[in-house]
């Protein structure tokens, strides 16, 4: 399923759309990396990655912007010296979107993150 969400594009979301729902989401997730998880509120995605050292981090985290860009989708990112943990939801609808798991989907595809 990762190779499929990673295939697609996100599509622009300006609202007026109901946020997925929690079956459809956890379905989504299922074809994540397993280090993905919902929030509690489920809300949103979230990822830790760890690497190490901070250039590594960096370059991790210049790599998820330029999916971020070309999707035009925009994480949280939050860096530490060695980790990056990127959190995903679709702020026009205050939950999750198809688009969060493609892009989940395409940092999963990244180099190096066997």
């Amino acid at each position: 399923m990762t190779d499929d969400l990673a295939d697609k594009s996100c599509k622009p979301c300006e609202g007026g759309i109901p946020p997925l729902s929690s079956e459809q989401a956890q379905k989504l997730l299922q074809g994540l990396h397993a280090d993905w998880s919902m929030t509690d509120d489920g809300r949103s995605i979230r990822r830790r990655f760890e690497f190490p050292a901070y250039s590594r981090t960096l370059g991790f985290a210049n790599a998820v912007a330029w999916i971020a860009i070309a999707e035009g989708h925009h994480p949280v990112l939050t860096l530490e010296y060695g980790a990056c943990t990127v959190e995903y939801w679709t702020h026009a609808v205050d939950g999750l979107t198809d688009n969060d798991f493609i892009c989940a989907a395409k940092i999963d595809r990244l180099p190096g993150l066997e």
